[in-house]
């Protein structure tokens, strides 16, 4: 889901934990499964403020990239800052390369006499260090917790490598659009990628999955909306991608929105296309990640404008029964003891069940805590530290969880049934997922789908269980979120060949 990314691909809400805990709810989209500092990256990805340098005696010069290793629980993280001259002033980004998150604002850097501070509010974050010549020895602090950090001045400070992001020009139109909603206040913000010539051009709309996503579904240095719409364009299909409502340059309150909400939007973009002569509207079709996958159903239920969708690790069960067995799957990868994964899988089972049976959210929320501690306190010692070190780290995990658990999109989530939704369909669906998708587990997910689609009956649906692709649709040796950053490929060739060649064959046969 936003690349859980159900949980594909992100923190939904709540700050982060830089030091990396393993969270109660890992997201990843991604959608977006992802633990740590990595999961700012689409929450607070818009450029932060500019500073000026605190006023005194000569200051040493600090602009340039800054290189230095964290040693939190767990394991170490490289950390980069960028520190530029800005306005008469100062102004930084900052990096942790090993889980992919680069670019990350921060807010005021100070230089007073040969002290540096950088305030991080992105992820509730500060590093001080002293400054000499071309190293500085500091300290970063977070959630009450504080570890060393040593940083040198570096030219070594490369952006990872993504191979398959195409570059321009482009051997298409791009075109930057505005799409109206039917909801007060929201206003899509997107590109189209259309073939050169007047069309009429079938066309396909990428939904991205859980978590507040770009028009590209970016995630860990990945593009996999621009790598699938640059692919499918190429191919004389036109594709629409947009950022989600309340992020990027889209309008509106994404932290209020339900998954049918994001239904209404997809239904917006359909309309948008169809409303283009140079797009055909009896050609359009749906293509969603992770609860882009729910959404796409979902949607085209409500619309006869629909003509195909594509699912890509789209869950086949209810929210309900999916997350519990996300958690487990994830914790048994990443080291725990199947105890360990147990409990987390019960844990989770109890959070849901308070949400779905408790309409008062206080009263709701009183209960997960209590249901939250108790979990942690079943667990060994050291599991349990790693929930937080320190009691404000251990409050901000637990009042995360609360927030996930009782917010409305969770809510509307557990009601709902994917596989009922692909049942009513009288359109051929495509569904694909990935052997080691620990997100949306192919052997739980495609079952039902399998049985939904052969309910419906339509004869161009199909199946396909991909092997060694994580939940983003990459060669994978484990599936954990941690892999993501370190893998090359965005987006595996041959889902890419498949995906095409069936919406080539839908919109050429028009069945």
């Amino acid at each position: 889901m936003r690349a859980t990314q159900l949980p594909g691909d992100t923190a939904r809400r709540g700050a982060p934990l830089l030091w990396g805990a393993p969270r109660l709810l890992r997201r990843p989209a991604a959608s977006r499964a992802i633990t740590f500092l990595a999961t700012v990256v689409a929450a607070f990805a818009a450029p932060g403020p500019t500073h000026a340098q605190v006023p005194g005696r000569a200051a040493p010069p600090v602009g340039g990239d800054w290189l230095g290793t964290l040693t939190v629980p767990g394991g170490s993280l490289r950390i980069v800052f960028h520190i530029t001259e800005a306005n008469g002033g100062l102004a930084a980004t900052m990096d942790s390369p090993d889980q992919g998150a680069f670019g990350i604002p921060t807010g005021a850097v100070r230089v007073a006499g040969d002290s540096l501070t950088i305030e991080v509010p992105a992820v509730a974050g500060r590093y001080t260090g002293q400054v000499r010549g071309d190293t500085i020895a500091g300290t970063w602090s977070q959630f009450g917790a504080s570890f060393p950090l040593v940083v040198v001045r570096t030219q070594e400070a490369a952006a990872p490598k993504r191979p398959q992001h195409p570059q321009p020009p482009y051997p298409y139109d791009a075109i930057d659009v505005t799409i109206p909603t039917d909801d007060p206040g929201v206003t899509l913000a997107g590109t189209l990628t259309r073939p050169f010539g007047d069309g009429p051009f079938p066309a396909v709309v990428l939904i991205s999955g859980s978590g507040p996503q770009d028009r590209d579904e970016t995630l860990f240095g990945h593009k996999p909306f621009l790598v699938i719409a640059d692919a499918l364009t190429r191919r004389g299909i036109a594709v629409l991608r947009y950022d989600d409502r309340g992020h990027g340059g889209s309008t509106g309150n994404f932290a209020a929105a339900t998954t049918a909400d994001f239904a209404n939007d997809a239904l917006a973009a359909v309309r948008y296309l169809r409303s283009r002569a140079d797009i055909d509207p009896a050609r359009i079709g749906l293509i969603g990640h992770s609860e882009g996958g729910i959404v796409a159903p979902m949607a085209a239920r409500r619309s006869d404008d629909v003509a195909f969708i594509v699912l890509l690790a789209g869950p086949g069960v209810p929210f309900e029964e999916l997350l519990p067995v996300q958690m487990e799957r994830i914790a048994l990868a990443d080291g725990a003891s199947p105890d360990v994964a147990a409990n987390t899988r019960r844990g989770t089972r109890r959070l849901m069940e308070i949400a779905r049976d408790t309409p008062d959210r206080n009263e709701a929320a009183t209960k997960m805590r209590a249901a939250l501690e108790e979990m942690i306190e079943a667990l060994p010692p050291d599991q349990r530290e790693r929930y937080g070190p320190t009691p404000q780290m251990r409050e901000a995990a637990i009042a995360q969880q609360i927030a996930f658990f009782n917010s409305p999109w969770v809510r509307f989530l557990i009601g709902h049934d994917p596989a009922e939704d692909l049942r009513r369909l009288r359109i051929p669906v495509l569904a694909l997922n990935g052997t080691l998708d620990l997100n949306v587990p192919p052997d739980i997910n495609l079952p039902p789908i399998r049985r939904a689609l052969r309910e419906a009956g339509h004869p161009a649906s199909q199946v396909h269980e991909l092997p060694g692709l994580n939940h983003l649709f990459q060669p994978a040796k484990t599936g954990l979120g941690r892999e993501y950053a370190t893998i090359e490929t965005t987006f595996d060739p041959v889902a890419l060949d498949i995906m095409g060649d069936w919406i080539l064959e839908r919109v050429e046969k028009r069945d």
